[in-house]
């Protein structure tokens, strides 16, 4: 009889384990955070100066994702986000979608929100910034996957009139409406309604949080400047009280998940989309350049995750990690298979060994960044590939490398903060780099979207953004 009850007793045992983790196997429910322009050194948990006491202590009970990369610049992070796939893939790379541009996210693209539709997730909202085609309704969240929006279509809007180009950019669902109150107030009070509507069934939910702020232009309730006050800088002063801001509405997201007891079974992922902008000045210190750059001021973003039920928390996770493994480290924790056709594979991975142990690993691989905002003349592109990172600066590289070009070679793991080019001495590092962005360059399909500032003569847009079609 001993003997027989040893031989069980593991098996018993083992089955109890396995069923802690997700609350009975409960599907987990999941929060995607993003802010709009946010600098690497202006975040509380990297300077002090900066007021964020809802996203520090969110960092450190969760994992800080030091290594983070993304787009250089907003749309393509949320289209690689959303996809798990390197937006130069489907044309997405080049540009950011301005209000004149009649362009999407590709319809043969699957969303997380569309792949977590099919695998149970009844639940499924965005708040605040879209940014992935306005100009047909084929291409609005609540076509691609989304069954709640509220929040506008283009990027750059006014805070309180919700005005981009003189007509006014906020939506609830397919709807243009009228709403007093600043966009971050708004989106952050959204979604948290959403979150406790959704957590009255036993259902899963996305909720996905995509905060104009602290994007321009600069505007700011006036009680979040007072907080600034010692600083003389305008822009610099009201840019961290815009941060303030997003920081009380992420705290309003936060205690919505307490309130319906969901936080332990919730994955909470907060990023930014690209680095600060240059006239903020220091808010991407120490790191080099600034967004619509390739170099890490660009593209090494702010960010933390957290998952009580899963993730070990308290800890800081040196590992490169990055926008596109968003969704593959989604549906693998919701275990949902994915229905990526042979042709359109994840470029992303699946971080869940090295967040669920505190001893896991990744494999290998190398992170690209590129766009072409300006045009052909002018396309940054870099390649971070084990202890290497190339950037080059200058004309289309498809076309081969020439005068015009600025070659630029760093030892990151030394040189995070890329002070020291020694692409000159190390000539076949240089050379072999330079091939992988050449075949990397080339993924751009020919109906990519155009630079930013082509085709816009002449447009007018529609009344209240209101799209009938």
């Amino acid at each position: 009889m001993k003997r027989n009850l040893l031989h069980i007793l593991p098996a018993i045992i083992m089955l109890a384990f396995v069923s802690i983790p997700t609350r009975a196997d409960r599907k987990p429910n999941m929060v995607v955070i993003m802010a709009d322009d946010l600098g690497w050194n202006a975040v509380g948990y990297h300077n002090p100066e900066v007021k964020t006491p809802h996203l520090d202590q969110f960092c450190s009970e969760g994992i800080e994702l030091d290594n983070f990369y993304v787009s250089p610049m907003c749309s393509p992070t949320r289209a690689g986000f959303l996809t798990g796939r390197y937006p130069i893939r489907f044309g997405c790379a080049r540009a950011v979608i301005p209000p004149y541009r009649n362009y999407g996210l590709p319809l043969d693209e699957i969303t997380l929100a569309e792949a977590l539709e099919k695998g149970g997730y009844p639940h499924r909202g965005i708040f605040g910034k879209w940014h992935l085609g306005h100009l047909q309704k084929k291409w609005h969240p609540t076509h691609r996957g989304f069954t709640e929006f509220l929040g506008c279509y283009n990027g750059a809007i006014d805070y309180f009139t919700h005005e981009r180009d003189g007509q006014r950019d906020w939506h609830h669902n397919d709807q243009s409406i009228e709403q007093k109150g600043s966009a971050t107030a708004l989106t952050g009070k959204a979604a948290a309604e959403f979150i406790s509507e959704s957590a009255k069934d036993e259902h899963p939910f996305f909720c996905y949080v995509a905060f104009n702020a602290p994007h321009d232009p600069f505007q700011v309730p006036g009680r979040y400047k007072q907080r600034y006050e010692h600083i003389p800088d305008e822009p610099r002063k009201t840019y961290y009280a815009m941060i303030s801001h997003m920081d009380d509405e992420i705290g309003r997201i936060l205690n919505a998940l307490e309130e319906t007891g969901t936080a332990d079974n919730t994955l909470v992922w907060f990023f930014s989309d690209n680095g600060g902008v240059k006239k903020v000045k220091g808010n991407n210190t120490p790191l080099k350049g600034a967004k619509l750059t390739a170099y890490q001021g660009g593209v090494r973003a702010a960010a933390c995750v957290r998952f009580p039920a899963r993730y070990p928390g308290g800890r800081k996770i040196t590992e490169r990690t990055a926008f596109i493994d968003v969704m593959p480290t989604a549906l693998s924790l919701a275990g949902i298979a994915p229905e990526q056709p042979k042709c359109k594979p994840f470029d992303g991975i699946d971080l869940n060994p090295l967040l669920t142990s505190t001893s896991g690993k990744l494999p290998e691989r190398d992170l690209y960044f590129y766009h072409g905002q300006k045009g052909e003349s002018s396309e940054p592109i870099a390649v971070i590939s084990k202890e290497w990172k190339l950037v080059v600066n200058g004309p289309n590289l498809v076309h081969g490398r020439n005068s015009g070009h600025l070659v630029e070679l760093f030892q990151i793991n030394d040189d995070p903060n890329e002070s020291n080019n020694i692409a000159d001495s190390h000539p076949e590092v240089v050379e072999r780099l330079m091939k992988q962005l050449v075949d990397f360059r080339k993924l751009q399909p020919k109906d990519a979207i155009p630079p930013y500032g082509e085709g816009e003569k002449g447009f007018t847009p529609p009344k209240e953004w209101k799209i009938i079609d």
